[in-house]
């Protein structure tokens, strides 16, 4: 439903004067069949009155008249910040994972709390070959497309994993020539050689396996694990004879990845789909400049949210964070929405059936032997939490946290909420302001605000520091946290939080 609230006044006086409706408009479903041939229309083009456009446009002016600097400057557009990894069940297994009534109530419930985009790792397909598939196509041929068609009938899209560089090293279509020497991961039950992106028999083989997933089985796009580490690593073996040396690269630019990358990203948005990208922990790729995603997946493997915060903030939109809580260590369940929601970032909801770590202890399949193996312990923790517990509270993946915690979904809807009327379609985002009217004296130094305007102007404030601090704004505004909140200009933040406020006349 689209608000009809309005804006009542204009600027006055140098302060902002614009009087905030409450609630929050929702973005459209997309129209019936729409996963792949594009969106309907967003509100703003399809059903903002006269009255809506001045409040937007009354709110934008005033943003840019009162705001002189900041980090970044956005206009949200075609953003589905609410997403889900989804456990489809284990893999490696003993049979074929298949959907049932657990799936559809579990759906039923992710579209519920909100969720856009659902997304699938790799135990969608068939990686290690046990069930007649290979790592592009699903387990179960017929269960993916129903469980495809069980995430369209409710508004959601579907993102199935994929790589344009990791392939199993004794899969009987891997060749040597397309790896250096030494570019591989073992782990797990994976032995995956890194494909290099500038040889010519790599890509042949793989391109047209990637884009056919959208094809073939009806996804709204795809997740793509690079499978790739840029040359600012170094570390990689002579170039093999199938390799085309045809790019410059250096330790600030990938030339063969960024050239892949691109041709990948166009068949994608050709076909109406969305591309999601993961390189490598929190990086993004090298590509001087070049739009190569619509979403960044960062987190893998990160330790300290505070250090990959200040590593990701200034990337191009649009980034989602996924803290590996295998590594990461957080004080309280709102952290990660304190490192992401100031910069325009959203966290991923991890969901689906509960991972119970049998994946590695399938007879048949080769393990890494390396008792250090992190992953392996992983699924050893899970499955003893989940013998003991059948009933939960369940872990859903292998980046989620042993055991599971029965307080992060709610957690993540309440923030949820709070960050959808930020981003609406056609918001202007100001991220990290320092100079500007907003406030009666400086910030404090451990403490940013940013600033996102629409129909309604929405102020975010976040503490990094420890100790509380309080901040006076030039105006009064009303916390989201509560419809009762009652309209204030000073504000206290306790150490390490996080406040999302509207304005209020």
């Amino acid at each position: 439903m689209i608000r009809r609230d309005f804006l009542k006044s204009s600027l006055g006086g140098g302060t902002l004067g614009l009087a905030a409706a409450s609630g929050a408009a929702t973005q459209e479903q997309p129209a019936k069949g729409a996963g792949k041939a594009g969106y309907a229309a967003p509100p703003i083009l399809k059903s903002f009155t006269a009255e809506d456009h001045r409040r937007r446009l009354t709110s934008i002016r005033f943003c840019e008249q009162a705001i002189r600097k900041c980090m970044r400057k956005h206009l949200v557009t075609n953003y589905l910040p609410a997403q889900a990894t989804y456990n489809l069940g284990e893999y490696p297994s003993k049979e074929r994972w298949a959907p049932n009534t657990y799936d559809e109530q579990e759906l039923d419930r992710l579209r519920d709390h909100g969720i856009q985009i659902i997304q699938v790792f790799d135990d969608w397909n068939d990686s290690l070959r046990l069930f007649g598939g290979d790592k592009y196509s699903p387990v179960n041929p017929e269960g993916f497309r129903r469980f495809v068609d069980m995430v369209h009938r409710r508004g959601m899209k579907l993102l199935p994993y994929v790589s344009t560089g990791f392939i199993q090293r004794t899969d009987p279509d891997f060749r040597p020539e397309w790896s250096r020497e030494g570019d591989f991961l073992v782990l797990g039950y994976w032995n995956m050689a890194r494909c290099a992106p500038s040889s010519a028999g790599w890509r042949a083989y793989m391109l047209p396996k990637v884009l056919a997933v959208m094809d073939e089985y009806g996804a709204d796009g795809i997740y793509d694990d690079g499978g790739y580490l840029a040359n600012q690593h170094h570390g990689r073996g002579p170039a093999t004879g199938d390799e085309v040396d045809a790019f410059e690269e250096t330790a600030d630019y990938d030339g063969a990845f960024t050239d892949l990358l691109a041709l990948v990203y166009d068949e994608v948005k050709r076909r109406g789909g969305i591309f999601k990208l993961h390189v490598n922990g929190a990086e993004q790729p090298m590509s001087r400049g070049m739009r190569l995603y619509d979403y960044l997946w960062v987190g893998e493997g990160v330790g300290n949210l505070d250090v990959m915060r200040d590593t990701v903030k200034d990337y191009p939109p649009y980034v989602v964070p996924c803290p590996d809580m295998t590594f990461a260590k957080t004080e309280s369940f709102d952290e990660p929405y304190l490192h992401a929601i100031p910069y325009m970032q959203f966290p991923m909801l991890q969901a689906g059936r509960p991972f119970t770590g049998e994946r590695a202890m399938v007879p048949g399949v080769a393990y890494n032997p390396n008792p250090d193996d992190f992953w392996m312990r992983i699924c050893r923790e899970a499955w003893k939490q989940y013998a003991a517990h059948p009933e939960g509270p369940h872990s859903y993946g292998a980046w989620d946290a042993i055991p599971g915690r029965s307080e992060t979904r709610p957690t993540h809807g309440k923030w949820l909420q709070r960050y959808l009327p930020l981003t609406e379609e056609g918001a202007w985002a100001w991220l990290e302001v320092g100079d500007s009217d907003f406030f009666g004296e400086a910030l404090p130094a451990e403490c940013v605000a940013s600033v996102f305007a629409n129909r309604d102007v929405h102020l975010v404030l976040a503490n990094y520091g420890t100790a509380p601090v309080d901040i006076v704004t030039r105006d009064r505004y009303v916390s989201t946290a509560s419809a009762e909140s009652a309209p204030q200009d000073h504000w206290r933040l306790e150490g390490r939080s996080l406040e999302i406020l509207r304005l209020k006349a």
